[in-house]
């Protein structure tokens, strides 16, 4: 987290179910320990899935989702976890179809009134559910989601370019996307079709998520298949480059318009310094690259000429 501040990231993201709260344990005591100004740094966390939902049976009932009671409790938690007084982006970490939305908007309101967050947003939410909470919020005179984070990169990318095109204009949505390196497939590590020791997938493998993508990857799944296909055809494009493929992959998120920033994750401090490279990738992707890539990987979206005009 040092290295990155640094470097001069000022974002850090964290969420109330990552490492059961511990996250955001540490987000506070990194403030802390290395004298941050908080006027210096924008610290966002996420409320959905509660930091001890899984703790015990019978447990975490009532913190799990939006409603307005895990809403207000969940944030009060996780302020209390980081020992701050307030975050600067609070995110509906998903969708609660079992709580009506005018309750969801007006919890998170109720937060941005009474100063522990400033703005609030959603994360991989679907189009039609951030425009409902849009209308919820000008019918009742209330903030709407400004921001979501969705996971984007070269071989996702269909909802960023795509379901959310109407958004950006209409309501300013800014977006801070995951994944870029799509789980460190597009740094091209998992190139030979086999997990290389010191890798996430070898070393967190007991993880629940880590272990379905472990699971999928031994039994060659297309998904896996697909993701190794496209980072083997990037890789000419780096070289030509004299960049990384995972330098490419960053540069490509950061250059379109509509991110505001891009979430990145390392183990190793070596990393977050071979991250930060990306910037100095941005202006090599001109059109004539940015096609390239659109070729290499196959997958760009088509855009409807009567809904997009």
């Amino acid at each position: 987290m040092k290295a990155a501040y640094d470097a001069g990231v000022n974002f850090f993201d964290c969420a109330e179910s990552y490492a059961g709260g511990k996250s955001e344990i540490v987000m506070g005591q990194a403030i802390k320990r290395f004298g941050w100004n908080r006027c210096d740094v924008v610290i966002s966390t996420k409320i959905y899935w509660g930091a001890d939902a899984n703790s015990a049976p019978g447990r975490g009932q009532n913190s799990v989702g939006l409603s307005r009671k895990h809403i207000v409790e969940g944030m009060n938690a996780s302020l209390k976890r980081m020992d701050l007084e307030y975050v600067d982006l609070i995110y509906a970490h998903r969708p609660d179809k079992l709580t009506p939305m005018e309750e969801v908007v007006r919890a998170f309101n109720h937060l941005i009134d009474t100063g522990k967050a400033f703005y609030w947003g959603t994360s991989e939410w679907g189009a039609e559910e951030i425009s409902d909470a849009w209308r919820v919020a000008d019918k009742l005179g209330l903030i709407g989601p400004l921001m979501e984070q969705p996971q984007y990169n070269i071989i996702w990318r269909e909802r960023v370019e795509k379901e959310y095109a109407p958004l950006y204009p209409k309501y300013g949505t800014g977006l801070t996307t995951y994944s870029a390196l799509k789980g460190g497939f597009l740094t091209g590590k998992y190139d030979n079709e086999v997990i290389p020791e010191n890798t996430r997938l070898h070393s967190a493998s007991k993880h629940s998520y880590i272990s379905t993508v472990v699971e999928k990857f031994e039994k060659k799944d297309p998904e896996i298949i697909r993701n190794i296909v496209v980072s083997r055809a990037i890789k000419p494009i780096a070289d030509k480059l004299g960049v990384t493929q995972g330098q490419l992959a960053l540069a490509w998120v950061i250059k379109n318009p509509n991110i505001s920033s891009v979430l990145t994750g390392a183990s190793r401090v070596e990393q977050v310094h071979d991250n930060m490279q990306a910037l100095k990738v941005v202006p090599l992707l001109t059109q004539e690259v940015m096609d390239e890539i659109d070729a290499a990987a196959g997958n760009k979206p088509v855009m409807d000429p009567k809904r997009f005009g």
